[in-house]
């Protein structure tokens, strides 16, 4: 008998919007890093910063697919999903799978890295970050490497993440993308649907974030 497979919500609002917002503020911030946009580019920071305070935060309390405990599995398991990666077999995935949650967890650690470590750096010039002065010169200038370096850390899982998402598509013929977009996947119907936490509480939480960061740039 053939499976039926059914239209199921797998992400929600939250984690799109949270998801296309970094990838739009990611490409700012290098843009106005590259044309000397300084002032831009420390509020593009500023936003990430709530962002990705938010993004932790419904990973402890959001939607089922949201939290860190439903998608970080061992790191066996997520070898054995790429051992088996060159298996063509349906997409029953729901939410992030071995591999990807692992991937998930290095970007918002890369990024949290690059953003406090903005918080501290200085470029000898005219821009200071607005913690710079609550550490030594010395210090400001080692978290400024830190800084550099680790956005090209950020580059490299860039690239592995677009060539996963290929990946998938022609190996595997599994589409990551759309889901992200639309919030949905075809699931065979037998699959419980993932709890999807409320807006409402989403809306909450960003707020604080922002109201968190805020506060922390004016004590700076």
């Amino acid at each position: 008998m053939r499976q039926l497979y059914l239209p199921m919500r797998v992400w929600d609002a939250p984690i799109r919007l949270f998801h296309w917002v970094l990838v739009v503020l990611i490409g700012f911030s290098w843009l106005t890093q590259e044309m000397g946009w300084m002032q831009w580019h420390l509020l593009s920071g500023y936003t990430m910063l709530a962002l990705l305070l938010f993004r932790i935060a419904w990973g402890f309390v959001g939607s089922e697919t949201a939290r860190f405990r439903h998608f970080l599995k061992s790191p066996i398991a997520g070898l054995r999903h790429l051992a088996e990666f060159h298996r063509r077999v349906p997409d029953t995935e729901i939410g992030h799978n071995a591999a990807g949650g692992w991937m998930v967890l290095v970007m918002l650690l890369l990024l949290l890295v690059q953003v406090v470590t903005g918080l501290f750096n200085n470029d000898d010039i005219s821009t200071e970050g607005p913690l710079m002065h609550h550490v030594s010169k010395a210090t400001s200038d080692y978290l400024g490497h830190i800084h550099e370096v680790n956005f090209v850390l950020i580059e490299i899982v860039i690239v592995l993440h677009l060539v996963a998402i290929t990946a998938y598509a022609v190996v595997r013929r599994q589409d990551l993308v759309r889901p992200m977009i639309t919030g949905k996947k075809r699931m065979p119907g037998a699959m419980r649907a993932p709890r999807m936490a409320s807006p409402l509480l989403a809306v909450i939480l960003l707020i604080v974030a922002a109201a968190a960061v805020t506060a922390l740039v004016r004590w700076g």
